[in-house]
């Protein structure tokens, strides 16, 4: 399975990004995905998750009521709108898609949020 996120830039606090992550080479309905980010000099962190059907979903509490991801199987392609856009979003964003035993993960996309 390969991934490829879209969508990065340079947004201003309080607006809003669309990133998505086209994949290709398997069938993404198998596979539950997610969105992860790294800002400069931390560690990797979560943000959002979204079973494989797409009826569930989980966000950390940092992007909660900010945040949505959400998935179209038949593009086989997922989504992260980011809304109310903070500095501290400030990342490279990643989307990897997994099922026991497989992790795949996409190249990352910068965002960053300036005035």
């Amino acid at each position: 399975l390969q991934l490829v996120e879209s969508g990065g830039g340079l947004v201003q606090p309080g607006g809003s990004l669309r990133l998505s992550c086209a994949t290709s080479g398997s069938t993404l309905e198998e596979y539950a995905t997610g969105w992860h980010r790294q800002a400069p000099g931390k560690e990797r962190e979560a943000v959002a998750c979204i079973s494989s059907s797409g009826r569930s979903t989980n966000y950390v509490d940092s992007v909660k009521g900010r945040f949505t991801i959400s998935r179209d199987n038949a593009k086989n392609t997922v989504y992260l709108q980011m809304n109310s856009l903070k500095s501290e979003d400030t990342a490279v964003y990643y989307c990897n898609a997994f099922v026991v035993p497989n992790n795949y993960w996409g190249q990352g996309t910068q965002v960053t949020v300036s005035s």
